[in-house]
């Protein structure tokens, strides 16, 4: 079986959870069937990938007219493939004109959705409707669909309500537990000026609204003095939101000591030592279809506290692994609390449970990592991910 993978993200070009899943569901796939990585972003030397740029012709245009160009360029490539595999919508509509074109079944993974994402308007401009009529048209003409969650199984069903249910299959992601395992080095925390013994709560992702950085900012001005807060925080989708949290942060660092904001993308290695030193983590996203960032912190043995939205709650165990934080959303997609107020505050009685007790977040910890082994190891991943293509190729076209 021949099965053609188009992402946008591919090692060494990797920025967030979909580049993981891609990378990682690439390497346990390739024992068992003939994969093909079709790519955004410079050269690579894998074999059996290939990468793809922007055509000259679309340089400059809007974001989402140069990913549709390039669209076209993988669909084109697809020929010989017996399933197609897409993962997000930039790389979706390549799999439905390669699916259309050369006749593969196309199956696509949802890490998210563009309905429930509309403060990428803010980001793309008149492109989010690009974006949004690209994916709705692959979702609608897939042959099977992938959810990280059933959580976000539930959310495509209602997003897409023509989407067969049949066909949505849930297949959680995974998490390596050799390569994210507790790293007891200190050097990426002390050249960074950060206490490695100091009760501390770690943040991982992107400046986006998803993330709910801000909310989580405005919990730690009650915090206690002592906890020591470390940030790794980039790449910001807007230059609002941006502006946002470097005013948050500011005010933070000009009342209190222990807050340290890191906006580069640390290697693994760094990232592991932070997390293993850490108190708990904290994932305050106003949307998460699964939240890999979850599953390496349990992975680095260490406790949670997260929204209780999307598809956290299958990944954090409240009692056992970590601290669901309940969170009522606005009904219009954009995921923002019905009472912020209510929501910073149940976040921070989350954070100081946690950290008052650090023998409980102790024992949570090794709960998280036996968590993550026994029920998300990429093996199994993998396995019910080819059980999807099989069910996919065996459907009446």
């Amino acid at each position: 079986m021949r099965v053609d993978l188009l992402t946008k993200e591919y090692p060494p070009e990797v920025y967030g959870g979909a580049g993981v899943h891609v990378a990682e569901l690439t390497k346990v796939l390739r024992p068992h069937v003939d994969v093909r990585v079709r790519a955004f972003g410079a050269d690579r030397e894998e074999e059996g990938t290939s990468s793809y740029t922007t055509p000259a012709e679309l340089e400059g245009a809007n974001a989402a007219l140069t990913t549709l160009g390039t669209d076209l360029l993988f669909a084109a490539d697809c020929a010989g493939a017996d399933l197609v595999h897409s993962h997000t919508w930039y790389a979706n509509f390549a799999g439905h004109i390669a699916s259309l074109l050369h006749g593969a079944p196309h199956v696509l993974s949802a890490h998210s959705l563009e309905p429930l994402r509309p403060w990428k308007a803010e980001q793309l401009g008149g492109g989010y409707r690009v974006s949004s009529f690209a994916e709705r048209t692959a979702y609608e003409g897939a042959a099977g669909v992938i959810a990280v969650s059933a959580g976000m199984r539930e959310d495509i069903l209602r997003a897409y309500p023509s989407v067969d249910p049949d066909r949505v299959h849930v297949v959680h992601n995974g998490i390596d537990i050799d390569a994210w395992s507790p790293n007891p080095e200190t050097s990426a925390l002390t050249s960074r000026g950060i206490d490695p013994e100091a009760p501390t709560i770690v943040f991982v992702g992107r400046i986006t609204r998803q993330k709910g950085l801000p909310y989580f900012l405005r919990a730690v001005r009650e915090l206690p003095a002592e906890y020591q807060v470390v940030l790794c925080a980039g790449a910001p989708d807007t230059p609002e939101i941006a502006r946002e949290v470097d005013s948050l942060v500011g005010e933070l660092s000009a009342t209190r000591t222990g807050v340290h904001l890191i906006t580069e993308m640390l290697p693994r290695h760094e990232l592991t030592q932070i997390l293993t030193h850490a108190t708990t983590f904290v994932c305050p996203s106003v949307y998460e279809p699964l939240g890999i960032v979850n599953l390496e912190a349990m992975a680095c043995g260490i406790p949670v506290v997260a929204s209780a939205t999307g598809g956290i709650p299958e990944v954090v165990a409240d009692g056992e692994t970590g601290y669901l934080v309940p969170i009522e959303q606005v009904a219009d997609g954009t995921g923002t609390p019905v009472e912020p107020d209510r929501f910073v505050g149940d976040l921070r009685d989350a954070l100081v449970r946690m950290v008052s007790d650090p023998a409980r977040a102790r024992q949570m910890g090794e709960a998280s990592r036996r968590r993550a082994a026994e029920h998300f190891a990429w093996t199994s991943i993998a396995e019910r991910t080819i059980d999807v293509y099989r069910r996919v190729l065996e459907q009446p076209r």
